[in-house]
């Protein structure tokens, strides 16, 4: 691209980036419709406007190749939002490409299985969070942004900020997990975040300003996973169950 059509795509990029705050679109929407934006660019090196039904049919063809399908059908409703939002014009090109409808079935793990897993798990912050998580039946997300507000210990309830669809609600909180959550806090007394993400060493913790990476906590799950030799492939740890009592000491 010329400086001028890159001076112009920029123009358009951070109209789209408004546009889909406007909408109420979630950070992971954003992200994800805004690099549907910059592949597109990037493969082409042009504007995105500029684009023909002919060029998108190869594009398209090409990440059906190249990427999964998830990734294709994100990829076709970010173009489709920036053509109607940012460009104000018709999007026509629906039926280029149609991911194929395809249910899946999550492995689900047993209790005997999560216990192993939390077991097994040596840092006490990642014990602590896929307790929390499985026995309260949270999100990844959800468990992640839990701050020291949310605990009403009094109570034994947990209140869950923005959760799905921009809801909050209240969950029973079982005592054994909110004996792991003083253990954890106990260790690091940040002020705002029960799980902060770690800055430097350790005695930094406590001026942390974001919560635990989310890919980290991933990759720490799937080691475990590994360790216990279990099979299974968990896309997500979201499942409410009752957990035997679980030895909360740090290694």
């Amino acid at each position: 691209m010329t400086n001028k059509d890159k001076k112009r795509f920029d123009k358009l990029y951070q109209q789209h980036l408004k546009c889909l705050r406007l909408q109420g679109k979630s950070d992971k929407t954003i992200e994800a419709y805004s690099r549907a934006i910059r592949r597109v660019r990037d493969h082409f090196d042009c504007l995105p406007d500029q684009l023909t039904p002919d060029n998108l049919k190869d594009y398209f063809a090409v990440l059906v190749e190249t990427h999964s399908w998830s990734t294709v059908k994100v990829d076709r409703l970010g173009l489709q939002f920036f053509w109607r939002h940012t460009l104000n014009k018709d999007w026509q090109w629906i039926d280029i490409v149609k991911p194929p409808r395809v249910k899946i079935i999550p492995d689900i793990l047993t209790p005997n299985e999560v216990e192993r897993l939390i077991a097994a798990t040596r840092q006490l912050r990642y014990r602590v969070f896929l307790l929390v998580t499985y026995s309260m039946g949270l999100r990844l997300a959800e468990t992640l942004s839990l701050q020291v507000g949310d605990i009403d210990a009094e109570r034994k309830l947990i209140h869950i900020r923005h959760g799905k669809g921009h809801k909050d609600r209240l969950i029973p909180m079982p005592d054994l997990t909110l004996k792991a959550l003083r253990a954890l806090w106990a260790k690091h007394r940040h002020p705002t975040f029960l799980f902060p993400n770690p800055v430097g060493k350790q005695d930094n913790i406590k001026r942390a300003i974001t919560h635990m990476d989310r890919g980290g906590v991933q990759n720490a799950m799937r080691a475990v996973l590994k360790d216990c030799q279990i099979k299974k492939k968990c896309r997500s740890i979201r499942c409410a169950i009752a957990l035997p009592h679980i030895c909360l000491s740090a290694v």
